[in-house]
């Protein structure tokens, strides 16, 4: 959906969802890719399963490629996990991924009802190894510290967003001096 697209990941309980609705408070454009995008399916195939499991939580990788096709917005950003990112991850701008202390997110995930995701005890035992591991989440991503308020958090990924914009800008114009 723009002309910049980005993806903020990590693992649950860093504040995904948080900052999507606090770019969507600010006017931007923010698909909350666990809602809109995410299906039970086979990470490699893309092939729907039964059951819900953390291993089969996929986005459809072809309403990823549309939306950031769709150049009407300036920038969009998708937040979420999705354990098939690796086949859609090259067509952002950039990556931020979300990161919190193991108090925060134990914090975080006890404030949780049990039906939503992290919500049970093996839900987080499995959050805890993948917070620890870091195995879940793209290497490469922009660390950003989900610790702090979501204001300064959003405000940071924002940053980070216009410092890649005029990086992009000026290495396009150098190409054009020659």
């Amino acid at each position: 959906m723009g002309i910049r697209n980005y993806l903020i990941e990590g693992v649950s309980g860093t504040g995904k969802t948080s900052v999507c609705k606090e770019l969507q408070r600010r006017g931007y454009y923010a698909i909350n890719g666990d809602r809109e995008l995410a299906y039970q399916g086979d990470p490699e195939t893309g092939t729907r399963t039964d059951g819900v499991t953390h291993e089969h939580h996929i986005w459809h990788v072809d309403k990823v490629k549309a939306l950031v096709a769709n150049q009407d917005e300036a920038v969009t950003f998708f937040c979420g996990g999705s354990r098939n990112f690796s086949k859609f991850i090259d067509l952002f701008d950039g990556v931020f991924v979300l990161e919190v202390d193991i108090d925060t997110l134990n914090r975080r995930l006890d404030e949780r009802p049990e039906n939503e995701w992290g919500g049970k005890k093996t839900e987080r035992e499995l959050i805890a190894r993948l917070h620890q591991t870091k195995e879940d989440i793209p290497k490469n991503g922009i660390i950003i510290d989900a610790t702090a308020p979501i204001e300064h958090v959003v405000d940071e990924i924002v940053r980070q967003c216009e410092e890649n914009k005029r990086q992009r800008h000026k290495n396009k114009n150098a190409g054009n001096i020659l």
